[in-house]
């Protein structure tokens, strides 16, 4: 046999061989586990404070099978300007910082309401020395850094956060201040202006948008 041949010979061979690898299969698999958890247990977590005008807390979980959240503000007469000053707490209890970069709000009470981030619970936000206004009645912006979190859900800052069993959510036992980047929860504070609106119920949906750092 030749050098040719002997060349032709290796180089088929070679051809087999990289169509038995490419057609060669694996598989693997990989198991995941995740838990469901009540919202004033997560890892970002609400913690409700003001009460509502039904004597309730005003952020509340309305169906406690299904955790879900809503803020009932009640009756608010024609022409008025309600503020809830500690609408509720932000708490972050990651290990790492996280950033609240806006607010998208929904439905037929949007352009009526008006979303602060703010320091004090009980200073109105326009007052306030530290505040971020994220919502004026149609658009979002901002950004409010919650410090990196200490995974404690019974705590909030200096405060405790105790279970409402009405309303079944937890609550925060007292107003410490909150600072932007230097704490792990934030205030939020809703205000509502009826003027010119007409009689009626409206209703819509909230959504803050977080972003790890």
């Amino acid at each position: 046999m030749d050098v040719r041949k002997k060349m032709l010979i290796v180089g088929i061979g070679m051809v087999m061989l990289s169509a038995a690898v490419a057609t060669q299969y694996a598989r693997i698999t990989v198991g995941y586990t995740f838990d469901v958890v009540h919202p004033s247990e997560g890892l970002i977590r609400f913690v409700a404070c003001d009460n509502a005008t039904d004597g309730h807390r005003l952020l509340r979980v309305t169906n406690n099978d299904t955790g879900t959240m809503q803020l009932v503000f009640g009756d608010i007469p024609q022409g008025m300007n309600k503020t809830y000053t500690a609408s509720f707490a932000i708490v972050n209890e990651e290990g790492f910082t996280i950033n609240i970069t806006g607010v998208t709000v929904t439905g037929s009470g949007a352009s009526c309401m008006r979303i602060w981030l703010h320091s004090s619970a009980d200073t109105d936000a326009v007052n306030d020395g530290e505040k971020l206004m994220i919502w004026d009645s149609s658009s979002s912006s901002g950004y409010w850094l919650l410090s990196a979190g200490d995974g404690d859900y019974s705590t909030m800052g200096n405060t405790t956060t105790s279970w409402d069993n009405d309303d079944n959510i937890k609550c925060a036992d007292s107003t410490p201040d909150a600072h932007n980047g230097s704490t792990d929860f934030v205030w939020v504070q809703v205000s509502i202006n009826t003027s010119g609106v007409s009689r009626g119920t409206y209703s819509g949906s909230i959504e803050f948008n977080f972003k790890a750092e």
